[in-house]
């Protein structure tokens, strides 16, 4: 009993020493933190430490009281110290066993993990969405460099999703890459610490609130473009077929789980698929007309900067990679899931853009789907209405996440109390709240119904900034002990290029959006 006592009171003052250790190191780092990247980062590793020591003291501390009762009953100390060397690898590198479990099993192996292939999927699924409407709209004001922006931005995407995993992980003593974080907010608020810990991740929330929300938007604003121009002789506005999607999707508001609205992703997906080969095999047979001395290099420079946000629109997927990349099986497969996705949407987007413009040049519209012969256009729109309906819960059930964890579920830091009661049921003015949304995206899509100009007013604002501006920043703060001299010149130049194509489409969109309003032009 005696030894347990003298033990425990020396690793009470070894942990000590180490801890006014790590204190100093900190103040000393915290003064070269002022000339550059490594000393903040420094920094942070001697936080890490800190928060580890501290942790691995009071773990220890715990397990030294079971042992205390264990030598009671007659328990050696030999199995105690075993424990201790147990606890303390799980607690550094994650590979160890959780306390507590009584099956021995780790935490990660009890997680639901997905295939490559799957986790491709996914991805596809969000950057070859039904957004790709909107790209021949962008060949139309810029031409062969549309296209070429259109592979550019496929190839910038794919790194920044590349670099922003990088964020994730760290090198432990032994040099193995581990991972310390965990999601996009994550890497912001550790580039932002110590002195703003909390603001890099208020930036990304908001963004990616934006983004959600803008999405949502988009979706009400496409379902009465389409109705609109498939039954042009019906006496319903745009606007009156906005309100009749909004009233379809108010249940949304009911939403616990996505669990009622998994199943029709995989069917939403191969009707849009079906409807891009319609679309391109209708394009096919009318190759003879098509006007290829209308491609040229000349751009539209008011327009241009807007088919800018519509292209990185289209691409954006950084939200959920870090996510995606934590729950895929083999994450050392994700930079080849990166590339073949990216390389065959590149392909697709391209082609599809490419083919819909020459079809129809000059008269090509913001939804490529209205140009198509009534016929044909009705069944095609009645399709992507449905799909647009189908897909609004997802976007919409992750800005309410977002928005209820920022300002409703931060225990004592919360702002508002909680939208939910002890067992789990939606309060009624979190219900109320959720309402309130659905028919915030209806009334800005009343007033602006404006396809095209809303997408690159998104993709200028928010989808710059998630794929291109915040992962190269983020990067070079991170990793800078690490980084080539060619990483660091890809990523300033990512930075650089991001930031005048953010800033030029947002002024250019606003330019748009306010002409449009102004003098009440139509899609």
């Amino acid at each position: 009993m005696a030894h347990l006592i003298r033990h425990k009171l020396s690793n009470k003052l070894t942990n000590a020493a180490n801890t006014v250790s790590n204190k100093s190191q900190a103040k000393v780092s915290g003064v070269f933190a002022r000339l550059g990247f490594q000393a903040a980062t420094d920094e942070e590793g001697v936080g890490f430490a800190e928060c580890d020591d501290l942790d691995y003291d009071y773990r220890q501390g715990m397990q030294m009281d079971v042992l205390q009762g264990e030598d009671e009953g007659g328990q050696v100390e030999g199995e105690g110290e075993g424990e201790l060397d147990g606890d303390s690898h799980y607690q550094r590198d994650g590979t160890g066993h959780a306390p507590g479990l009584k099956t021995g099993v780790s935490l990660d192996e009890e997680k639901p993990k997905i295939t490559t292939w799957e986790a491709g999927w996914n991805v596809t699924n969000a950057i070859q969405g039904m957004f790709v409407l909107g790209l021949p709209y962008a060949i139309l004001h810029g031409g062969y460099l549309g296209l070429f922006l259109i592979i550019f931005a496929a190839v910038v995407c794919c790194y920044t999703g590349k670099i922003l995993i990088a964020c994730l992980y760290e090198e432990d003593e032994d040099g193995r890459q581990v991972r310390v974080r965990d999601s996009y907010v994550d890497i912001a608020n550790a580039c932002c610490a110590p002195r703003f810990p909390a603001l890099g991740g208020h930036v990304v929330n908001v963004a990616q609130i934006i983004e959600l929300v803008m999405t949502c938007i988009l979706y009400v604003v496409v379902s009465g473009n389409l109705m609109v121009n498939s039954f042009p002789g019906f006496p319903v506005s745009q606007k009156a077929w906005s309100v009749v999607a909004t009233v379809a999707l108010l249940p949304c508001a009911f939403l616990k789980n996505l669990k009622a609205v998994s199943k029709f992703s995989l069917l939403c997906t191969l009707a849009h698929f079906v409807i891009n080969v319609l679309v391109i095999a209708y394009c096919l047979s009318r190759a003879r007309d098509w006007a290829w001395d209308k491609v040229k290099f000349y751009i539209d420079v008011k327009k241009f900067p807007i088919s800018i946000g519509i292209i990185v629109f289209s691409y954006t997927s950084q939200i959920f990679l870090p996510s995606l990349e934590g729950n895929m099986s083999k994450p050392s497969e994700f930079h080849c899931m990166m590339d073949w996705t990216h390389i065959s949407a590149c392909v697709l987007k391209g082609l599809f853009a490419l083919v819909a413009y020459l079809t129809w040049a000059d008269a090509t519209k913001e939804v490529i789907t209205d140009n198509l012969p009534s016929t044909i256009r009705a069944v095609v729109n009645i399709f992507l209405v449905s799909k647009a309906l189908l897909s609004y819960p997802l976007p919409f059930f992750a800005a309410v996440e977002v928005l209820e964890k920022s300002f409703f579920q931060g225990g004592g830091r919360a702002i508002f109390p909680d939208c939910y009661g002890p067992t789990g049921q939606l309060k009624s003015w979190g219900l109320g709240l959720r309402i309130g949304l659905v028919v915030f995206t209806l009334l800005m899509a009343v007033f602006v119904p404006h396809f095209a100009l809303l997408m690159g007013l998104t993709g200028s604002l928010t989808g710059a900034g998630l794929c291109f501006l915040l992962p190269s920043l983020f990067h070079l703060k991170l990793q800078w002990r690490k980084l080539l001299w060619h990483h660091v010149f890809f990523d300033v130049a990512i930075f650089v290029i991001g930031g005048i194509c953010a800033i030029s489409g947002f002024i250019h969109s606003v330019e748009g959006l306010i002409e449009a309003y102004t003098y009440d032009l139509h899609d």
